[in-house]
């Protein structure tokens, strides 16, 4: 099920961004959630393979991959090695991979949910935060995955945990069918990855719709849908608290966009 809240006012976003639960096991507050931000209501949780290759994708994923490993194995020898890591530094430089973004921390989550459109189009439309649950996901996985986690003691996949569990994508399309998905975090390649506290969901070839799955899978998912009025003022809170472009991307683009909005007339 995906609970849709609406949020209105600045005290709800406080809420958004404050939601962790006392862990008895560790006597600290902690959470289990990882956050996507979309500028724009309308838009639907789609990977970049979904969008760009549609009907098509088993057809050429692989075609995708292979070429990326060819042109690119003079940068990063070790892409040969993994099917994971084509996709993860596939997906980090903009290739269209089964990989959707996600980030632990809901402040990136919303500033992602405010920005990179037109900014005079900021205040047309609503924008959204998802919220999935990793604890829920991952009761959800075939059990020789399940072990993994637990034998490490962790909540997510990195690709060496991946790659002893299955290195090949039909067989993870077979063994996941329509009913899971592994969340895995990506190594630390450059400061973007790490800045953005970066995390990404494989989405199997059978989940043609994320969110029909989101729905008949989960319980604890959720959707805020943050009304366009709002939207400027969560900006201009993000900016002011250091949650720009200029940390979320390093280097003179990155600052010269957050230097674009921040100058912005209306």
């Amino acid at each position: 099920m995906i609970r849709t809240k609406p949020i209105q006012d600045m005290s709800s976003i406080s809420e958004l961004i404050m939601d962790q639960a006392f862990d008895s096991r560790v006597q600290r507050y902690r959470s289990s959630f990882l956050y996507r931000g979309i500028p724009n209501e309308e838009y639907h949780l789609r990977t970049s393979l979904q969008r760009n290759c549609k009907d098509k994708q088993k057809e050429v994923e692989k075609c995708i991959l292979r070429n990326f490993t060819k042109y690119a194995a003079t940068d990063d020898p070790q892409l040969k090695e993994s099917l994971w890591r084509q996709m993860i530094i596939g997906q980090h430089h903009g290739l269209p991979t089964r990989l959707l973004d996600w980030t632990y921390s809901p402040l990136i989550g919303l500033h992602f949910a405010t920005s990179g459109e037109d900014l005079f189009e900021m205040d047309k439309h609503n924008c959204v935060i998802w919220k999935i649950d990793i604890e829920e996901l991952n009761k959800l996985l075939p059990m020789k995955y399940q072990e993994i986690l637990n034998r490490e003691n962790a909540f997510l996949f990195t690709m060496d945990m991946l790659e002893e569990v299955v290195s090949d994508v039909d067989q993870y399309d077979d063994e996941l069918g329509k009913d899971s998905m592994v969340l895995i975090e990506p190594p630390s390649i450059d400061q973007r990855i790490i800045n953005q506290y970066s995390y990404f969901s494989i989405i199997p070839n059978k989940i043609a719709d994320i969110e029909k799955f989101l729905e008949d899978k989960t319980s604890n998912t959720v959707k805020y849908v943050i009304n366009k009025e709002l939207r400027w003022r969560v900006r201009d809170m993000l900016d002011h608290m250091n949650m720009n472009e200029r940390i979320m991307y390093p280097g003179l683009d990155g600052l010269s966009t957050w230097l674009k909005r921040h100058y912005f007339v209306k």
